[in-house]
């Protein structure tokens, strides 16, 4: 388990944070403290001493007992069997702890994160001999992980030299043996090395890639508010503030769900237990739209409430982009979830507080900006080192307190991130969901994603978003001169803009996760509809502007039923709203003849 060297006492405990003396330990290693052998990770080191955050209550525990070091850093098991997978926050395996452990985890416990027992049906890839040379990255073989997703069986980052033996075709267990290589990178150069159906890799250290790309494709999650209107790419990085109420969580599982991304994982760092509860219940039960088959299939969860340890609910997030980088490094998209980021710095900053670090804003430490920025740094698309092309994105939500979006998380956050969808907690109150608004939000990638709808949808797009944002600016600034004077002081044609701006706002942003039709919008049918509720709000201000009263307008029958269409034309029902349109031309028509013969007559 350990060299003498690594072994050593307790001197000092001041709650998660241990002092221990251990000659020989080294910064970042794993460390076993106490007679239950709490898990920890030395962060600091001072002659003889080491500063060490455990990731378990150390309620009981007395100086003067041992401390041993583990000879590694903090790291996750990478191999067939995480996807479907629920993880704390240092990847223990929950079903397997709650069967061991029942309803509350005991201390010190430790079990493997991948299945030992299981048998893997191992395919080694075609071309591969002995004496291939071989590097970290290249795929060894394929395992089918799950229906849906062929796990790939990665040489290790780091791993360097000749392929002396590759197993056959067969089932193996994850800890048997399928190649042997002459590693010219070890410590012994003659000396072969073995290669396992699975590898450990520090979470803190960014998994290695050939080169970044940029990003080409949008992320499409099926909300018009996002997908239309503050787009986010493929590997980019994206966050969402609000206040509670706000539904930071019911977008999230929206985008979860949803996405068109092949890999999910969900980070619940810090919640409330009810929330993840809902998600650990909830997940394992829906259907994935895109293959029919349940969505647990292409998705893994880390478990990590609010009531579990500070510390461990600060290497949680480090523990989920791990593992996504790895899913990445197969050539797989990857979206990961934060929720959220705020818990994650308010774990940095009680830490910081027990070790005396001198406090800046709000009491966070000064080194929380660039935690926050290499933590976001991590996602990205990028060629693999295999030459594949994979990515991570990275979404995170943001908890302010009181809804301020001017503190330090939120403030940090969105100087890095490049799509910011801030939830309004007044949308919210109004039953307007998502809550995402639009005066606050923004997005760094319109020109990729327009490039994108040009190709595949239409190349209207970006006219058509531009003029929605356009009337919804106006919108605002017309409701202000209506809460100090009045609508009496408003004209026709501004009166036409406030019900436009309301046509686009209930018609296209609103958009319920509980509508079966509606609650994922495909990008032609966000088209057609944005597209449908401008045109008519064209025709309708080209009315205004020849004299037709804007009372006459807004009294024609269709406007309600516009409001109402993305609820009763689905996906695959785009014939249903050119029919709509037609029906709506031939009534506006008949509204311009009409007051064409009445000016004619007078």
């Amino acid at each position: 388990m350990s060299d003498s060297r690594r072994s050593g006492v307790i001197r000092d405990i001041n709650g998660p944070i241990v002092t221990i003396e251990a000659p020989g330990i080294r910064s970042g290693e794993q460390v076993r403290i106490g007679e239950a052998g709490l898990l920890g990770e030395v962060i600091s080191l001072k002659g003889e001493q080491a500063v060490v955050q455990t990731y378990e209550s150390t309620d009981g525990v007395r100086p003067g007992e041992p401390a041993v070091g583990l000879g590694w850093p903090l790291s996750v098991e990478l191999g067939p069997g995480l996807l479907g997978g629920i993880f704390d926050g240092i990847q223990r395996p929950l079903e397997q702890i709650a069967l061991a452990s029942g309803d509350y985890i005991r201390r010190g416990l430790s079990i493997p994160a991948l299945d030992r027992s299981r048998l893997w049906a191992f395919e080694p890839s075609p071309g591969l001999e002995p004496g291939t040379p071989l590097a970290g990255g290249m795929v060894l073989g394929t395992v089918q992980e799950t229906a849906t997703i062929l796990h790939r069986i990665l040489v290790p980052p780091g791993v360097e030299g000749e392929l002396l033996e590759l197993a056959p075709a067969g089932e193996y267990e994850i800890e048997a043996t399928i190649a042997q290589v002459r590693d010219a990178r070890g410590p012994g150069r003659d000396e072969s090395r073995r290669l396992y159906l699975y590898h450990r890799w520090p979470v803190r250290r960014p998994r290695p890639y050939s080169q970044r790309d940029d990003g080409v494709a949008p992320l499409i999650t099926g909300q018009r508010v996002i997908d239309s209107f503050f787009p986010l790419l493929k590997g980019g990085k994206g966050a969402v503030p609000g206040p509670f109420g706000a539904g930071k969580t019911m977008v999230q599982q929206q985008i979860a769900r949803w996405s068109n991304a092949d890999i999910v994982i969900y980070v619940g760092c810090g919640e409330r237990g009810n929330e993840l509860v809902d998600v650990l219940e909830s997940f394992p039960q829906l259907d994935d739209p895109h293959t029919g088959r349940k969505l647990m299939e292409r998705t893994l969860l880390v478990a990590n409430t609010s009531n579990m340890p500070v510390v461990a609910r600060e290497a949680s997030i480090y523990v989920g982009i791990t593992m996504a980088e790895y899913y990445r490094d197969m050539g797989y998209d990857v979206v990961m979830l934060a929720d959220s980021t705020s818990r994650w710095a308010e774990a940095l900053r009680e830490v910081s507080g027990r070790l005396g670090q001198m406090p800046v804003e709000e009491g966070y430490p000064a080194y929380l900006a660039s935690r926050l920025a290499a933590f976001y740094e991590r996602a990205g698309r990028v060629e693999t080192c295999a030459s594949a092309s994979g990515s991570v994105t990275l979404i995170g939500a943001v908890s302010p307190p009181g809804g301020d979006f001017s503190e330090p998380v939120t403030s940090h956050t969105k100087d890095i991130i490049e799509t910011f969808w801030a939830l309004s907690k007044e949308l919210a109150d109004a039953r307007h969901y998502p809550s995402i608004d639009w005066d606050t939000s923004f997005s760094g990638h319109v020109p990729t994603a327009a490039q994108w709808w040009a190709d595949e949808v239409d190349h209207g797009w970006a006219a058509r978003r531009a003029q929605a944002l356009k009337l919804l600016s106006r919108d605002a600034e017309l409701s202000r001169i209506v809460n100090l004077v009045g609508p009496e002081a408003l004209s026709d044609v501004q009166r036409w803009e406030l019900e436009g701006a309301a046509l686009v706002k209930e018609g296209i942003l609103q958009q319920s996760a509980l509508d079966e039709v509606d609650t994922f919008c495909s990008p032609p049918r966000q088209f057609a509809l944005l597209d449908l509720v401008l045109w008519i709000y064209d025709q309708g201000a080209e009315l205004v502007g020849r004299g037709v009263p804007v009372r006459e307008v807004q009294s024609l029958p269709f406007l309600a039923r516009v409001r109402r269409l993305k609820s009763i034309y689905g996906n695959d029902q785009l014939e249903g709203i050119r029919h709509f349109r037609a029906e709506v031309g031939q009534a506006l028509d008949g509204l311009r003849l009409e007051y064409d013969q009445g000016e004619a007559s007078r």
